[in-house]
């Protein structure tokens, strides 16, 4: 056992499901309560009956109704030491970067370098930073995810039918999404519509990649030209579905890889780009617009492009 946990008996617990669970599958409830607990034993105690709903057996992907009594068994879990909280500047540029909030949802300008949540190696993200900051909020899930160095509109649901109302509106590509990204090469034409599966985790030299093949999910991006530079392009993309990694692939497979994409992209032109100052991919989360059910206003948020890729710009000029 590590010095900087220790085992405890956890008692039998009663909870009474309120709003921000309801319609949650029992198992991922009981995964996000009983963090410490073994994934298999989670599924045991359910699978023999000793978690019960208003005192009846369930199965584990029963979703929790609003008033439900769910028992949980006495437990021998291990405690983990409290983590330390997220470093103060990035507690700051959290608290700085909100750029739309209702009762339902919350907009962040994500600024690049930060992680959406902890993992891999990150102790904290935005959402860790997000919970901190707001102690006193009952719910906060993150809607989607950017990569860590993408900047730009990243969404935060406040109420769990929010969540699962925004999942609906990106699973039916019912939501406007629009990127900004610089892509090599001029470009020819107006819009162009890419249409290309996508697989994720196929491994290349013992990376992780995505790749197109016929046998990978349906992936739609409309690339549209914005300002054409001697050897590179401003595009504002619409996504019509939200794959891992769908700009970056679609656009090396139509001959025009993101500025600072080591993983996807051309290694000549992201050393040109990294002479003018590029420091990552150069790509940002421009615009989100949607509309929720029940609701009669449309929600519309725009995050100004980060200064690191605004100088970029300047210099291409």
């Amino acid at each position: 056992m590590s010095k900087s946990c220790k085992d405890i008996d956890k008692p039998v617990n009663f909870i009474e499901i309120g709003a921000g669970h309801a319609g949650q599958r029992i198992d991922n409830f009981l995964l996000s309560h009983l963090k410490t607990v073994p994934k298999s034993r989670v599924y045991r105690i359910v699978r023999k009956g000793e978690v019960r709903v208003n005192k009846g057996r369930i199965k584990p992907d029963y979703r929790l109704q609003l008033g439900d009594r769910v028992r949980i068994p006495p437990l021998r879990i291990e405690e983990a030491a409290p983590k330390p909280p997220p470093a103060s500047h990035i507690l700051t540029l959290v608290d700085a970067s909100v750029l739309h909030e209702d009762d339902n949802l919350l907009v962040l300008n994500k600024p690049a370098g930060i992680a959406v949540h902890s993992g891999s190696g990150v102790s904290h993200g935005v959402i860790e930073a997000l919970r901190m900051l707001r102690p006193e909020a009952p719910f906060l899930e993150l809607v989607h995810r950017l990569d860590r160095d993408t900047s730009g509109c990243l969404m935060i649901a406040k109420t769990r039918p929010t969540l699962l109302a925004l999942h609906e509106l990106l699973r039916t590509g019912t939501m406007e999404k629009y990127y900004l990204a610089l892509v090599q090469g001029r470009w020819s034409g107006g819009a162009r519509t890419v249409n290309a599966a996508l697989r994720r985790n196929v491994l290349r030299s013992g990376e992780r990649m995505v790749q197109i093949t016929e046998e990978g999910k349906e992936a739609e991006s409309v690339f549209e030209p914005q300002r054409i530079y001697a050897d590179t392009t401003l595009m504002r993309i619409a996504l019509h579905s939200g794959r891992t990694h769908q700009i970056r692939v679609h656009a090396a497979h139509i001959g025009h890889p993101l500025a600072g994409d080591v993983k996807y992209g051309d290694a000549d032109f992201n050393r040109a780009m990294r002479a003018i100052g590029l420091k990552r991919v150069f790509l940002h989360a421009r615009e989100i617009a949607l509309k929720l059910p029940g609701e009669s206003r449309k929600i519309h948020v725009t995050a100004p492009l980060p200064a690191d890729l605004q100088q970029v710009l300047e210099k291409l000029a």
